[in-house]
């Protein structure tokens, strides 16, 4: 199937399939299942949360749905295809990955990095994609004199901004977050979530999230998916998914820490 063929998939179909994923990783002790008969689906303009302990394989989940792993068994569909039968050149049209650290190149200046997957497709003059690499640039709140910083100069929040917009430049129908507001302060991580939002809304992206910070996981979610034994235990609004009787869940958004969260839900009854 050629990426061609994604522009039959009905307008209403899932952006995202995944069926009975297994994901297994060979270590010296032996080989340890992550993920089994693991099943889930994300809907078109969904903003959806993925959460779970530590080692419940929420960051693998991201990678496999990017293809940048293969699952030991089961498949990954985007938009009706395989992830593992599209090209490269279809999987970075078609998802935006930001990662938690921004991961931008050290060596190019804020510019080049946001310009870099239109270069290596390597079909557009050079001048047509630095403009659009400035357009991406605005659109998350940078001003053109940060395009030629480099990314040591940039603070916490620029950085995510400027991961954000590379993660934008081919205008991905599917934007993928791997804890998003981890390492700014409140004031830094309001802003992000109002552009995250705002976004979403104007580019009519389908957005997966992973986070472990509540308020933006109350803030930004239309659901939620909680990630324990292996598979998706549970996934729907943050009503239903609080009310689910599992240890983690408890704690999680029962313990101490979600007390403060508990209130913010109340303040925004479209997440409930």
């Amino acid at each position: 199937m050629t990426d061609a063929v994604l522009s039959t998939v009905p307008p209403d179909g899932p952006v995202v399939e995944i069926r009975k994923l297994w994901s297994a990783f060979r270590l010296p002790e032996g080989r340890m299942v992550v993920h089994k008969d693991l099943d889930l689906t994300v809907q078109r303009g969904e903003v959806l949360s993925i959460v779970g302990g530590s080692g419940s394989g929420k960051t693998v989940l991201l990678r496999q749905i990017l293809g940048l792993e293969r699952p030991a068994s089961g498949e990954v569909r985007i938009m009706g295809q395989l992830v593992g039968a599209m090209s490269r050149r279809g999987a970075s049209s078609r998802i935006g990955m930001l990662f938690q650290h921004g991961a931008l190149f050290s060596a190019f200046s804020v510019l080049e990095n946001v310009a870099f997957p239109l270069r290596e497709l390597k079909t557009l003059p050079r001048r047509l994609v630095e403009e659009a690499a400035m357009v991406k640039l605005q659109m998350v709140g940078l001003k053109p004199g940060d395009a030629r910083k480099m990314p040591a100069e940039l603070s916490g929040g620029m950085i995510k901004r400027a991961a954000l917009a590379r993660a934008l430049i081919m205008d991905p129908p599917l934007l993928l977050l791997d804890e998003p507001t981890a390492g700014l302060d409140p004031d830094s991580s309001d802003g992000f979530v109002n552009l995250l939002r705002s976004l979403h809304h104007d580019l009519a992206l389908t957005v997966i999230m992973v986070t472990h910070d509540l308020d933006t996981l109350y803030e930004l979610s239309t659901r939620i998916a909680v990630l324990a034994d292996q598979r998706v235990i549970v996934a729907g609004q943050p009503r239903d998914v609080i009310a689910f009787r599992h240890p983690f869940v408890e704690d999680f958004f029962l313990g101490e820490r979600g007390q403060r969260a508990m209130e913010l839900l109340r303040e925004y009854p479209f997440a409930i």
